[in-house]
């Protein structure tokens, strides 16, 4: 049968937190155009509190509503997934084989969670101790896992891939910590967090005061650790030490996984692609660096800045305003200079908020020293930006 070709003058690949935001502020900006998401999922997610959830305090149906209570209004939603980009011929093909025809392409794919690539991982999580906040499916698993927790060593991962929310995997690790000062396992323990980087977090400003927190609950820190297998059955974690080379194998009573991740498998072999397998855009227009017509931000994209909801709601504007003035002829002068955010959570009712750009320059929204842990910035976190989420960048309104 031959395949089904549709035009779409602004074609939109995701609706996660980028599409939804950049369709949101183009439908605002310009009521007329045409513009289609393509997303395969009927459920739209709030990930960043899914920290939250795998410590207890929240039940994971918050973070969930239907994508199509998401969609803007006027904009097409095809619900199926991308196959194949072609951006020489300006076309796409989707896994049910449709071709999709565009004028301007923005992919907002989000970031692909690789459970294959540790052997022992995938199937495993959720039993024997194994845990991961990284999915709605397995987030469930970490509360029990803390609550569980009889005693031995504790392991949390932070893998040498980049990943969304890269403050993530320690934010869990504090707050289990703290769980367990409060309410004791019946044998002793240790708290460990194997990092792949060479230090517990990338900008130095904020890493001072993490250390802090890792010292004040006794943690284990072991740098330049990349879990590489899992023996499920023995729980048993193999990590290779990147200074050396070396493996060293360490037995847990629970370990809270983060999984390598990856752009998306057809975004990799795509030409849209850099060596690294992320889309190669300009770091400051959002721009593809070799095709005009087509713009990313996200998790997917190669911006050198941390994947983040509060990164995507500063690209989004930029990504709007340039594409706008790509489709009127005119110079793309918006530009956006990294800035990222990451609310630590540092213990139940504490966080230090840091916000910094591509320089690792401090960006700080409140007129006092953030690196504090503080319990206004947890109610921030747990209240108040959830809510700019669904009502505000969703709607293209913050």
């Amino acid at each position: 049968m031959p395949e089904e070709t549709r035009h779409c003058p602004i074609l939109i690949v995701g609706g996660g937190t980028g599409g939804i935001t950049v369709a949101a502020r183009l439908r605002r900006a310009r009521p007329d155009l045409e513009i289609t998401i393509l997303e395969p999922s009927d459920r739209h997610f709030y990930q960043p509190m899914w920290t939250l959830v795998g410590a207890g305090v929240k039940p994971k149906e918050t973070t969930l509503r239907p994508e199509a209570s998401v969609i803007p209004p006027g904009v097409q939603w095809i619900r199926d997934a991308a196959e194949e980009v072609l951006p020489e011929e300006r076309r796409l093909r989707t896994r049910d084989g449709l071709v999709l025809e565009w004028d301007r392409l923005v992919l907002a794919p989000g970031i692909q969670l690789n459970w294959d690539a540790i052997p022992g991982l995938a199937g495993n999580v959720g039993r024997n101790g194994l845990c991961s906040n990284y999915s709605y499916e397995t987030v469930d698993s970490t509360w029990k896992a803390i609550r569980e927790f009889q005693g031995g060593r504790a392991i949390f991962t932070h893998p040498s891939t980049p990943i969304k929310c890269g403050g993530a995997p320690q934010k869990i690790l504090y707050l289990a910590s703290d769980f367990w000062r409060r309410h004791k396992p019946p044998g002793d323990y240790q708290a460990t967090f194997c990092i792949a980087s060479p230090s517990i977090f990338g900008v130095a400003w904020y890493a001072e005061p993490l250390m802090k927190v890792v010292e004040r609950y006794g943690i284990e820190l072991r740098t330049e650790h990349d879990l590489v297998a899992v023996d499920a059955g023995a729980r048993r974690a193999t990590f290779r030490c990147l200074d050396s080379g070396e493996e060293v194998e360490l037995e847990y009573g629970m370990m809270h996984v983060t999984p390598p991740m990856s752009a998306p498998d057809f975004l990799r072999r795509s030409p849209v692609a850099n060596a690294e397998g992320w889309i190669e855009v300009d770091p400051k227009t959002l721009q593809h660096v070799r095709y005009p017509e087509v713009f990313a931000l996200g998790d997917a994209s190669s911006l050198p800045t941390s994947k983040t909801g509060a990164a995507i709601r500063k690209q989004a504007p930029v990504l709007v305003e340039n594409l706008l003035a790509s489709l009127d002829g005119r110079p793309l002068e918006a530009a956006y200079d990294g800035y990222t955010s990451c609310p630590l959570v540092t213990a139940y009712g504490k966080v230090i908020l840091a916000e910094f750009d591509y320089d690792g320059n401090p960006q700080e929204t409140f007129p006092f020293d953030q690196r504090k842990e503080r319990r206004s910035m947890y109610l921030l976190k747990k209240y108040v930006l959830p809510v700019l989420y669904w009502k505000g960048m969703l709607r293209g309104r913050a």
